[in-house]
Parts: C-alpha cells; structure tokens; sequence
C-alpha cells in the first residue's frame, strides 16, 4: 500500500501517518464494524466511482446489521468519498470507508461507546493480479465452509466475518493457489474470499443467490450486463463438480473486478483459458467503469 496525503476520520481530514486509534478500540477487539469497498477509475472524460450511492447505501444496512448508527447521513458519507478522493489528487484508486466502535467500555457489549468513521483510499491495481485478471487465476475449494446465516448474517459487510476469509485465503496461498472458494454449510458453492462466482455451462450463466453470500454490487453490474447482451443468467445453487465441468468460470467483487478462473482443485476449467462469455463481459464492465459507456452513465460519480 502507498501511503496518500489525507484521511477523512469523523468530520476532519487528518494526515495519512496520523489517523491513529486507541489500542483499546472496541471494534480492534471484537471485530464489529463495518467496511465498504469502492474504485475510482480514470476514464476518457475524467475519474469516476463507480456506483458510489448503491455502495453508501450497502455500509448504512450493514451498520443497521450490526446495530451501529452512523452519525452522518448518507449524503455527508457520499461528499466525504468523494472528497478523499479529490483531496489526494487521485485519478484512480481503491477507496474504504470503515464504521467502528470506538473507545469507551471494553468487554462484548459495548454500551455507549462513540461510533466513529473513516475514509481512506489508495492506489491499487489488479487485487488478484494481472494475469490474473487477463489469463485467469488458480482456485482451490477451501477446507473452511463460509458463513450460515443464522451464525454470521451474510448480508451485512462486517469486519469480523472476514476471519473466515483470511483463513480460507492463508490455506489456498500456502497451497499454491490465488484464491479459495467456500461451499455453504450444505455443501454448495457459496463465494470466493472476497468474491461473488459465476459459472457458465452451454451459454449459460449460473451464480449462487442470495443466501450465504454478501450481496454484491459488482455481481449484480454484470448480471443485468449479461441480461443486456441477451445471456441467460440464473440464480441458482451449485456444485463444486459442477464447476469443474463449466465451461467458464469467472468471479466479481470491486477489489477483484471481473477475473476469470481457468482452475480449480487442479482442474483445468474449459480450454484452461477465458472463455467468450467471460471475455465479453469483462469487456462491457471494463468499458462502463471507464466511462465508455454512455448506458451506464448512472453508476458514476464524476470527481
């Protein structure tokens, strides 16, 4: 990570090696807060977030999830992204916004302490790499089973859920891999550590619904871009054999863009390469957040 100018903490910009908390931070200790990830992307007409609003939206309900109440309104959160942004003279980037308990009482429940907030953003390119993103990446199914609802509820964006995440990740790197991908507590595939999945099999696309995954913004950008070019697209639960036969396979998230998968437990995934419908679809998203096209206009915010 390169260090940028500014961070936005509760109302003030402070400097980047400034933006410090208390070691005895209530959310440092139990993991409840909850986090958001946009991008701003450099375009033909200048730099724009993509979906700025619908990602503001996401972190209020993931606070409402997790019973914190931001003491801004969504209007002050969306000028504060922006605003970082402009502020570090960033025409692209990655930007966080991250809701916390702060300092006060300590053990599980909280009490009154104070919420606080804070936006950061930085450079960052391909989180799963270049080639990745152009050639495909290698997967492996983890041995860890991503969240059921009722234990971690998966509509929420909440710091703590990502144990499970950083685990799945740790096993697949010290295996050789890129990326984990999670079953459900029933044994279907469930997502990636960061990750929604899409599998294609004879033209069409399948990704799992909204059950044991985050609701995600990417995912739901190219669903209604595969609707437009006429792809079928169903949501619908499937096996871990099931994508070992697809003939494509490709994942989403705003970190992770839209990055294809030509492996998986050691199985090559089709001709071991991005297939047409993936490529397209990388292509369409690629051409939206760019500012390219004008049909899509509405998911940016122009910095």
């Amino acid at each position: 990570m390169e260090p940028q100018g500014k961070i936005w903490m509760d109302g003030a910009f402070v400097d980047w090696a400034d933006a410090n908390v208390h070691v005895l931070t209530h959310s440092l200790h139990y993991g409840l807060a909850a986090f958001e990830g946009l991008r701003c992307y450099r375009g033909k007409s200048g730099s724009a977030i993509f979906r700025l609003h619908e990602h503001v939206d996401r972190l209020f309900e993931s606070a409402h999830i997790a019973m914190m109440t931001i003491p801004y309104d969504k209007k002050q959160v969306a000028e504060a992204i922006v605003e970082t942004v402009r502020i570090n003279k960033l025409d692209a980037c990655y930007i966080r916004p991250l809701v916390y308990i702060g300092y006060g009482a300590m053990g599980v429940y909280p009490g009154d302490n104070p919420i606080k907030l804070a936006v950061a953003a930085w450079k960052w390119g391909a989180y799963l790499g270049d080639d990745a993103l152009a050639n495909g990446m290698r997967a492996r199914v983890s041995s860890f089973t991503r969240h059921h609802v009722n234990v971690s509820m998966t509509r929420g964006k909440i710091s703590g859920y990502y144990v499970n995440s950083i685990l799945a990740k740790r096993e697949a790197k010290a295996d050789g891999y890129d990326e984990a991908i999670m079953l459900d507590p029933e044994g279907y595939v469930s997502e990636g550590t960061g990750e929604n999945i899409f599998i294609v099999r004879k033209g069409r696309i399948k990704t799992t619904p909204l059950t044991s995954i985050l609701e995600g913004i990417t995912r739901n950008s190219v669903i209604e871009l595969a609707r437009e070019q006429g792809i079928v697209v169903q949501e619908d639960r499937f096996t871990r054999d099931e994508m070992y036969i697809a003939d494509e396979v490709f994942v989403t998230g705003t970190a992770a863009e839209l990055t294809p998968v030509r492996e998986i437990d050691n199985r090559r995934i089709g001709n071991g390469k991005p297939g047409p419908i993936t490529a397209a679809l990388q292509k369409a998203f690629f051409s939206v957040v760019r500012g390219e096209d004008a049909a899509h206009a509405s998911w940016l915010t122009r910095i």
